[in-house]
């Protein structure tokens, strides 16, 4: 049966679909990345990626697995380039990629190749599940913001990506951590926020939280009005990473990344295992 895409079109669509959870899933259960998934999605249709993400995503459920919120990622235009991507997309956050608490000693061998980026997290008080979404609701949904170090991962290899396989990837996840001060929006505006980011002491990614399509806020719009239109609105209690504030660094085991963002306090993680 053909599974490969051509000029974007699938020839058998779930077959497509299926074929291309199964290398992704096999690749982590491996823990060998994978060649890209595009020969299979092609490079447009990113529902069907989206698709790929949801079939990983429900292998994961149906094994115990919770859902404790969402990542909104290539939000910034840095990161855009890095990666040659061209627009944001979302994954699904797991409970037991929260390494929060456990900052010094992040598992290494749970990941492929991970790059570190520091970012604000929203934690939610009350659902987004409105048909009429704006900035002020979202904001006013927000608790508390959090600084925050997304590790991100892919199992494709060599970061090989278009916007079709990082989605199907669960937008290229791996593990995040929380800083432990909580700030309320009253007296916090994230879009005037300032990051430094550095790796084993020198300085490595600077940014501000106006590279995050402008502002956190808006990416978190972004996300809350796509997840609702998918049919999973963000939920209180959940938490949101909104983006990339500076370009995303490589670590490896040993690694020691530490992140300062104005008004919100410092987030740090070291990684298991020796250089």
């Amino acid at each position: 049966m053909a599974e490969r895409a051509h000029g974007g079109t699938a020839v058998n669509r779930a077959a497509a679909v299926a074929a291309a959870a199964s290398r992704l899933s096999r690749a982590g259960t491996e823990r060998s990345p994978c060649a890209p998934v595009r020969d299979l999605l092609g490079t447009t249709d990113i529902a069907a990626a989206y698709e790929v993400q949801q079939r990983l995503a429900q292998r994961k459920l149906d094994l115990g697995a919770r859902v404790v919120g969402r990542k909104i990622g290539l939000t910034s235009a840095a990161v855009q380039r890095q990666l040659g991507v061209d627009r944001p997309d979302f994954g699904i956050l797991f409970e037991d990629m929260d390494m929060s608490g456990r900052a010094t000693a992040v598992p290494s061998a749970r990941l492929l190749q991970p790059r570190v980026e520091a970012e604000i997290a929203f934690v939610l008080g009350e659902d987004l599940d409105a048909a009429d979404l704006d900035l002020k609701r979202v904001r006013g949904a927000v608790d508390h913001a959090r600084a925050a170090l997304e590790i991100v991962d892919s199992r494709i290899a060599g970061w090989d990506i278009t916007i079709t396989d990082t989605v199907a990837d669960n937008a290229s996840s791996g593990l995040f951590v929380l800083g432990a001060e909580q700030v309320t929006l009253d007296g916090f505006e994230p879009r005037d926020a300032t990051m430094t980011m550095t790796l084993d002491g020198s300085e490595a990614s600077t940014g501000n939280g106006a590279a995050c399509l402008g502002d956190p806020l808006e990416a978190l719009l972004w996300l809350a009005r796509a997840a609702r239109e998918f049919g999973e609105p963000l939920r209180a209690g959940q938490v949101v990473l909104s983006g990339a504030l500076g370009p995303l660094v490589p670590v490896g085991p040993g690694a020691v990344v530490h992140a300062e963002i104005s008004g919100l306090g410092s987030v740090s993680a070291t990684f298991t295992g020796t250089k």
